[in-house]
């Protein structure tokens, strides 16, 4: 149980220094020679197959230049504060993630929502601050391809006022543009074996992490009967989602019509 809760912090962290590394137009030995140790070291901890020590992370800030940004990330790598419990060990695997795949039944996607639309479901400010500051990897270099299929009915479905719904459904027309980001509208409709939200994040190393939502909390799972188990229904709403250019006439269609 506690090498899943730490693995995907460890990516997480481990891939926020190889962009760090990268934007420094350095390779792994000329970082491992600043900071006196082997070139495999360094790309474990890259990997994220290894944790280091904190003074570790503070060499590696000095000699890339970080201006302590690998330094508060390792500080949160077990700390962030305001998430869930429950939730918690699955920010990390999303934020290393190559890929991620969700199906959302009852509410916009949450690295899509508007910080306005965001407020009306969440009770905290600090939690809105979560989820607003979760959505950076969607314009991040080298960040996830994002696949989502949404039930229409979160479409017509009123959240906060009839202007919150409006720049919501604006914002996804926007997002749905992005080259990736792949949205997909799915007609209301019985789905076998398709029954509460889910996400699945895939790691660089092809590794999985699923977060299915509950009714009042969710649980994060790497078994492969789980993934197995939502993969096979992502492909099915996938085979009958509306394709993405219908999928943005639609959500055009319900601006216009209801929101308008």
């Amino acid at each position: 149980m506690v090498a899943h809760k730490i693995v995907p912090a460890l990516k997480s962290f481990g891939s926020y220094v190889r962009q760090m590394r990268k934007a420094a137009d350095m390779t792994l030995q000329e970082v491992a020679d600043l900071v006196h140790v082997s070139r495999s070291y360094v790309g474990q901890v890259e990997a994220g197959d290894t944790r280091c020590r904190r003074d570790f992370a503070e060499r590696l800030d000095k000699a890339l230049e970080a201006d302590g940004k690998i330094v508060r990330k390792w500080d949160n790598l077990l700390t962030d504060a305001g998430y869930p419990e429950y939730f918690l060990d699955f920010t990390h695997a999303e934020d290393a993630a190559n890929l991620l795949r969700a199906w959302v039944a009852d509410r916009v996607y949450g690295l899509f929502q508007t910080e306005a639309y965001a407020r009306v479901l969440l009770i905290t400010d600090q939690a809105v601050r979560n989820r607003m500051a979760r959505q950076e990897i969607i314009d991040r270099e080298n960040g996830p391809l994002i696949c989502v299929i949404m039930d229409e009915s979160v479409l017509h479905r009123q959240v906060g006022t009839r202007e919150v719904m409006r720049a919501q459904i604006e914002h996804l027309i926007e997002l749905s543009r992005h080259d990736r980001v792949h949205l997909q509208i799915a007609p209301t409709a019985y789905y076998r074996d398709v029954t509460s939200s889910f996400t699945i994040a895939t790691q660089p190393d092809r590794s999985e992490v699923l977060y299915e939502s509950k009714a009042i909390d969710g649980v994060v799972s790497t078994k492969a009967s789980d993934l197995a188990k939502v993969g096979e229904a992502f492909l099915t709403l996938q085979a009958r989602a509306l394709n993405i250019e219908d999928s943005l006439a639609f959500m055009r269609k319900v601006l216009e019509e209801k929101w308008t």
